[in-house]
């Protein structure tokens, strides 16, 4: 089975680790984490606001890996503090289209990196 390695995408920042944005394998991708950053870095808001912006790379991430929102299957949040998280349902609730609501992990961090309230990772599939 190949391997496809998504580095470089339109509207997503590039990371500084040495790592891909997604993995895809098969009819599967594997998002990395994202965080509230622009060309600039960082960019500090609400925890609602630096969600938004972390679940804009994980769907520009997936169409440039030829996945759409509605094959996400799996999020993963990590919060600085898990009292952000209603926010952020509020948000969550309407990023999906209703009726599709992929399987979620959501926990508190010790910390994320660049002082950051949100991380957001996921998985799409497809048949």
């Amino acid at each position: 089975m190949t391997r496809e390695f998504i580095v470089d995408v339109a509207g997503v920042p590039e990371s500084p680790s040495p790592i891909s944005n997604a993995v895809v394998v098969g009819n599967t991708c594997w998002i990395s984490g994202q965080l509230s950053v622009g060309p600039g870095g960082y960019i500090p808001g609400t925890a609602r606001e630096e969600a938004e912006i972390a679940f804009g790379h994980v769907f520009r991430i997936a169409e440039a890996a030829g996945f759409s929102p509605s094959d996400i299957v799996y999020v993963d949040l990590a919060f600085a503090d898990l009292d952000d998280l209603p926010q952020v349902n509020a948000l969550y609730a309407t990023l999906f289209a209703p009726g599709h609501r992929p399987a979620r992990t959501v926990y508190q961090a010790a910390r994320l990196p660049f002082g950051g309230k949100v991380k957001v990772q996921a998985i799409a599939a497809r048949e």
